[in-house]
């Protein structure tokens, strides 16, 4: 009984600490999906992390009136599409672009998390179904420098 108890007291919060730490490598990995598949013109990173019914909206400053404006609504297949021409038109994010993202809550079914990229920061919300960390929504602001 005594090894029982041992077991459930001392190994119980490593296994919950080792699944929190999968389950935070593979928000990160559906993250940095999102981000490369951008970057590269890669739809198959991209389809592997965006759920069919992604809502993707933000907002980007105006060069000519200096306002932010919304950006509307980016829809899975305008993602895939996007990924296609940055691919077929070799317009890929230039060397030493920002590529950083980074889990900030992570629970049972849910996690947010923030990617840093080229066209400014993007907040990211994850659902976890049948054990896979997929991204269902994203709001975005333009670059840092952009702000007012």
């Amino acid at each position: 009984m005594k090894k029982f108890l041992f077991l459930v007291v001392f190994c119980f919060p490593l296994l919950v600490t080792g699944q929190e730490s999968a389950d935070r490598l593979a928000a990160e990995k559906a993250m940095m999906n999102y981000l490369e598949g951008f970057y590269e013109g890669d739809t198959l990173k991209l389809a592997e992390s965006l759920r069919p019914g992604l809502y993707k909206t933000g907002y980007w400053k105006n060069k000519s009136s200096g306002k932010y404006d919304f950006d509307g609504r980016m829809t899975y297949d305008e993602a895939i599409q996007y990924a296609r021409n940055v691919l077929i038109k070799k317009n890929f994010a230039k060397p030493g672009s920002p590529k950083k993202v980074e889990v900030l809550d992570i629970s049972k079914h849910t996690a947010a998390g923030k990617v840093y990229a080229w066209w400014g920061s993007d907040y990211i919300l994850l659902s976890r179904q049948d054990g896979r960390w997929m991204i269902d929504q994203v709001l975005w602001e333009g670059p840092p420098e952009t702000k007012d």
